[in-house]
């Protein structure tokens, strides 16, 4: 009541606004809660779920998601383990409390995620995709444990371990007989696609805003149109040329690419022009008299940028950044328009069968679909602002 008091009903004015919109969020909750407890008809959900997580992957080769999947719990958690040891190697060498028990703070940190497990798996008719879910969980919590215990002169090169096991695990979906490219679809391919596109885009987009700030005029100026033009361009447009004209570009004797990796093309020269402008900002927000010592010091331009500038510079823009992580897996939904089989394309689909055609369904498939991405983007929200606080972003 003294909390209430102090922050609800510490005015007149904020007395009536906390009653109001308290009114409104109460009914609006009800009425949520009627959809989804009475009214809603989640039949179409249960019998097209694993359309809505794979699209048209071949169903005998399902195990190959669940490999893929189990690759890369480990490695995250090997990798995560590392860097978190790491971390606290260099806590403790500067006095500074060491926070521990992280496998039991995760609850609490992706709750988000969590949460759309427990409603996946209620979705679901055996009890297979549970055990194989609890599984991947365990797989990944004994990886963060064994990362943890790697010895200090190895935690370096944690990061080779993540990139192991994103390789790993595409190899392992696609290769030796797997489902080609083309017949990845569902959540499974729009998660697929903002994954690399994050991964190849980051490092693209970061050359691209040192070559901005170079005292090159050839490679400003390059790097300056190159930003400017696909900044203006809107990414939808970028996808059909791609569809269109990269089988032009090629010679003549090579096949071209498949249509995800033409996406993917796109999506990576789209987002590194926005992410290159991200990293811009945090470079001119690092004081030029530190680049001024280090020169003076006789450090050469690539340690400058090492260990001086693109520390500082990345650390300021984290929000931005994931900002436009969150971005870019929302606008995988475009590829609905290249004839993609992804989640959105699924969902149009599922509401055309005969079982549940004419019957207004996708008032129930669009909102589960908008619970998808909402639980992937909030718990990116999450780790950002957590990242933020531990990195003090913002405070002096």
């Amino acid at each position: 009541m003294r909390w209430a008091r102090a922050n609800l009903f510490n005015s007149p004015l904020n007395g009536v606004l906390t009653v109001v919109f308290g009114g409104f969020l109460a009914w609006a909750a009800y009425r949520m809660a009627t959809f989804v407890f009475v009214s809603a008809d989640w039949e179409i959900v249960r019998r097209n779920l694993t359309l809505l997580m794979v699209g048209r992957f071949d169903r005998d080769q399902l195990w190959r998601p669940w490999a893929a999947l189990l690759i890369l719990a480990v490695s995250i958690g090997l990798t995560a383990g590392m860097v978190g040891a790491a971390a606290a190697d260099v806590a403790r060498q500067r006095g500074l409390p060491v926070a521990k028990g992280s496998l039991r703070s995760a609850p609490r940190r992706f709750w988000p995620l969590i949460l759309l497990i427990v409603v996946l798996v209620a979705f679901t008719r055996t009890v297979a995709p549970t055990f194989l879910i609890l599984g991947v969980l365990v797989a990944g919590g004994v990886a963060v444990v064994a990362g943890q215990r790697v010895p200090a002169r190895l935690r370096r090169f944690g990061w080779i371990v993540f990139v192991l096991g994103f390789v790993g695990a595409i190899v392992v979906l696609w290769a030796g007989g797997g489902v080609p490219w083309d017949g990845w679809g569902g959540l499974h391919l729009n998660i697929f696609i903002a994954f690399a596109g994050i991964i190849l885009a980051f490092p693209l987009g970061l050359l691209v805003a040192l070559a901005r700030r170079s005292s090159l005029p050839v490679v400003r100026v390059v790097s300056v149109v190159y930003i400017e033009f696909f900044r203006g361009v809107p990414l939808i447009s970028l996808l059909i040329m791609a569809q269109l004209m990269i089988g032009f570009l090629l010679p003549p004797s090579m096949d071209p690419p498949s249509l995800v990796v033409r996406a993917l093309i796109a999506i990576v020269i789209f987002e590194s022009a926005y992410i290159a402008e991200i990293v811009r900002g945090g470079l001119q927000a690092v004081p030029r008299g530190q680049v001024e010592a280090a020169q003076a010091l006789g450090m050469s331009q690539f340690s400058i940028a090492r260990r001086i500038v693109l520390p500082q510079a990345l650390r300021a823009v984290i929000p931005a950044m994931v900002g436009q992580f969150i971005s870019l897996f929302q606008d995988t939904t475009l590829l609905y328009a290249i004839s993609l089989f992804d989640v959105l394309t699924v969902s149009d689909t599922t509401t055309s069968q005969d079982a549940f055609v004419g019957r207004g369904l996708q008032a129930v498939v669009l909102p589960c679909v908008a619970f998808l991405f909402w639980a992937v983007s909030y718990s990116m929200s999450r780790e950002s602002r957590r990242l933020e606080t531990r990195l003090g972003v913002g405070v002096r």
